[in-house]
């Protein structure tokens, strides 16, 4: 098997399209569907099993998208309401199959989701990799990233045979010191919000597109794809990007190469 990740959401915390709102590109996605996008989330397909990266609000859907029934591994960026809603779901799904999953997140970050669902631990083992963990041959290492407004965020860098790749999926304002795990990367996967914000500053917590395009001139990653992508981003659109930049659709595969 070719080791390779799936998109199994491409959206920001609403998703798209958003229920109150009318806008082409939400009606759009009612439609023909190009800019459907569900809350953020890639699962990764190695040759020892698959790992879920993070698990939101849209997770029964996206496992009907992959035909899936059964999950085993779930690793967490942050417990903010669109990365874990659909905990709770997976417990019962692990009560109803007999079986038990395992979450792999930073220790903080239980800390929250025990307050929020104190009784998933019924069926979910949790796993702090703070030092960074192992899974599929990968060795997966977890920083802490600046989530502007909404505080801080998790980013996770994985090697494995010499390949390198990052899950970025909230942050804005990285430090010089944030940015050092996105340097030598075959691919980035980025979340950014719009092309281009146009809110205040102070209550972002995303990159915008334009923003990211300087980013990645100062840590230059071979491939990059941009996710966590409002109802303000047309998946159609031809903006003007650097050419190894693709904007992520549901459903997308990516391969993850070996060198």
């Amino acid at each position: 098997m070719t080791e390779h990740l799936t998109f199994l959401g491409t959206g920001d915390s609403m998703g798209v399209p958003r229920s109150y709102c009318d806008c082409g590109i939400c009606s759009e996605a009612r439609s023909t569907g190009h800019n459907r996008r569900f809350r953020s989330s890639v699962m990764i397909h190695t040759d020892e099993g698959d790992l879920l990266l993070d698990c939101g609000p849209d997770w029964p859907a996206q496992m009907e998208l992959l035909g899936k029934r059964l999950l085993e591994h779930v690793l967490i960026t942050h417990p903010h309401h669109d990365h874990i809603a659909g905990l709770p779901e997976w417990l019962d799904a692990c009560r109803w199959t007999g079986s038990r999953g395992t979450v792999y997140a930073p220790e903080s970050a239980f800390g929250t989701i025990r307050s929020q669902y104190p009784w998933l631990e019924r069926r979910l083992t949790y796993v702090p990799n703070d030092r960074g963990m192992h899974f599929g041959g990968w060795f997966i290492v977890p920083w802490e990233v600046c989530h502007g407004q909404n505080g801080t965020s998790y980013a996770y860098r994985f090697e494995k045979n010499g390949y390198a790749w990052a899950y970025c999926s909230d942050a804005i304002r990285l430090t010089e010191q944030q940015k050092k795990p996105l340097h030598g990367l075959n691919m980035l996967v980025l979340g950014t919000n719009f092309y281009k914000e146009t809110a205040d500053p102070a209550t972002r917590s995303v990159y915008d597109m334009t923003e990211a395009v300087e980013l990645l001139r100062e840590v230059k990653p071979q491939a990059v794809y941009f996710t966590h992508m409002s109802h303000g981003v047309d998946i159609d659109a031809a903006y003007p990007l650097p050419p190894n930049v693709t904007l992520a659709r549901l459903g997308m595969r990516v391969d993850l190469g070996h060198r």
